[in-house]
This record gives structure tokens, sequence and C-alpha cells, in this order.
């Protein structure tokens, strides 16, 4: 392994780790063991958005890495687009459900009202594309990012 793919591996590990880590081990214990759901929530947000921008920067540095060594061959094979997808769907998460979950929070949430429903939806949507994002680093980590 060279120094370049042990970099990309780190990247990646980094990335998907801390995903798993916050997303399916610490948030879920914060719900578990504060009895004040707010904070929990409060909490599990402030460390969303730092594995947010984690992800921003490994992935934005994984997809410049690999696109200066295959060029626009990186988009030939499954893995150059398995990165694009999780990549845009870090980004989106930060710049589009992001501000608009904040929105609603900032509206107020009483239990049954339609900020608590809109709420509920935009989280669902955001833990979909959170585990999509997820399962698509696992695939990477298992297969690797280059093509054997």
């Amino acid at each position: 392994m060279s120094k370049l793919e042990g970099l990309e591996q780190l990247l990646l590990s980094l990335w998907v780790g801390s995903m798993v880590g916050i997303g399916y081990i610490a948030t879920p214990i914060l719900f578990k063991t504060l009895d004040d759901r707010k904070l929990a929530g409060s909490l599990a947000g402030e460390m969303f958005y730092l594995v947010t921008i984690v992800g921003l920067v490994c992935g934005g540095i994984l997809l410049m890495l690999r696109y200066k060594e295959q060029s626009v061959a990186l988009f030939k094979q499954w893995r150059g687009w398995l990165l694009l997808l999780m990549l845009a769907l870090v980004a989106m998460s930060m710049f589009v459900l992001q501000p608009m979950i904040a929105e609603v929070k900032a509206l107020g949430i009483v239990e049954g009202s339609e900020n608590a429903k809109k709420f509920g939806m935009l989280h669902g949507v955001s833990s979909v594309l959170y585990m999509i994002t997820v399962i698509s680093g696992l695939l990477l980590l298992f297969f690797g990012l280059r093509k054997p």
C-alpha cells in the first residue's frame, strides 16, 4: 500500500468511523441516559454538526486526491460515483436539511403540532440520508477506494 492509499484509507475510516460512533453509539446513549430530551437533542445536534464538517473535509480531500490521480476516469467506476454521492449527501444535510430543521426548532415544537410533524419528517429524511452515507462508506471501506 502506498502512502497515498494509506492516507485515503485513513480519511475514509475517520469519516465513516465518526459517523458510526456518533450516529449509532453516542446519540442513542444520550437519549437513553439523559432525562432531558431537549438537552440530548441539542448535544446530538452539535455532534452531528461536527461529523458533517469531518465529512465535508475528508470527502472533499478524498475526491480531490482521487480526481487528481484518475481525472474523469474516476467516474467510469462505481467507486467514484459512490464517493461523490457521499459528499453530496453530507453537503445536502449541512446546507439544506440542517437549516430547515433549525428553522422548525426556532418556531417551537409542541407535540402534535404542524411543526412537530414537519420536524419529524425532516428528521426522518436526515436519518435516511445519514444511513445511506454510512452504508456507502462501509462499502468503500470493504471493497476499497481503488479498483484492484
